[in-house]
């Protein structure tokens, strides 16, 4: 797979959907990232490639202009002296010459073309790599945040807890039947007060009445 092939894939593929498919979407979009990351720097590689290809059919270019005015030039100078022949001759190098410009300069045009390309998707990779950067961060923080509350459900589950909590019923349970136990004692003992105070309540008025008796009975005696 070309670089190219390879670049347009990464720009044109949707993240979105890679990560909706995948199992591990945390490790997913390190793949992702990590796949961006080498081509970028491969394509910015290649790119100064280009450059300096560029530079040097520039130099070669400027270079040949330069020898086909050469040779214009020594065409004028042998025509002057009348040597005909040497004019047509240097006009033949001159044409010669011209042809190599022609070809330099479209080549010249095709990797300008080419940098413009790789320009335009350098900056499309880039915003792609920061929005992959972008979600790696919101999906780590997800992550951690279901392992959290992943990590409290299965504590809330677990046996030592659940145990733990039985046992804690168990005394609860204890103590209702404790203070059950506290309070029915206490009912008994109330209960038994009461019959002892109402004995000495029926003692004092069986009293009250023997003295009432016996004063009446005085009374009748002093008639």
């Amino acid at each position: 797979m070309s670089i190219f092939t390879r670049l347009s894939d990464i720009i044109n593929s949707n993240i979105s959907s890679l990560l909706d498919k995948a199992e591990n979407p945390e490790k997913m979009i390190r793949m992702v990232i990590q796949e961006m990351e080498e081509t970028l720097v491969e394509v910015r590689s290649g790119t100064a490639k280009v450059i300096a290809e560029k530079k040097t059919l520039t130099r070669r270019l400027e270079q040949l202009k330069k020898q086909a005015a050469d040779w214009g030039q020594k065409a004028e100078l042998a025509l002057s002296k009348g040597r005909e022949d040497l004019a047509k001759a240097a006009l033949v190098e001159k044409s010669n010459i011209n042809s190599s410009v022609e070809i330099t300069a479209k080549d010249l045009g095709k990797l300008d073309e080419t940098l413009d390309k790789l320009s335009v998707e350098i900056e499309l990779l880039q915003a792609k790599l920061n929005d992959a950067r972008s979600r790696q961060k919101t999906i780590v923080m997800r992550t951690k945040a279901t392992a959290s509350r992943l990590h409290v459900n299965q504590q809330l589950h677990n046996y030592t807890i659940d145990n733990a909590m039985d046992k804690f019923e168990y005394y609860e349970k204890k103590i209702d039947q404790m203070e059950g136990q506290m309070d029915s004692d206490h009912i008994a003992r109330r209960g038994l007060q009461s019959e002892f105070e109402e004995l000495a309540n029926q003692e004092s008025i069986d009293k009250e009445l023997q003295d009432l008796k016996a004063k009446l009975k005085d009374k009748n005696q002093d008639k």
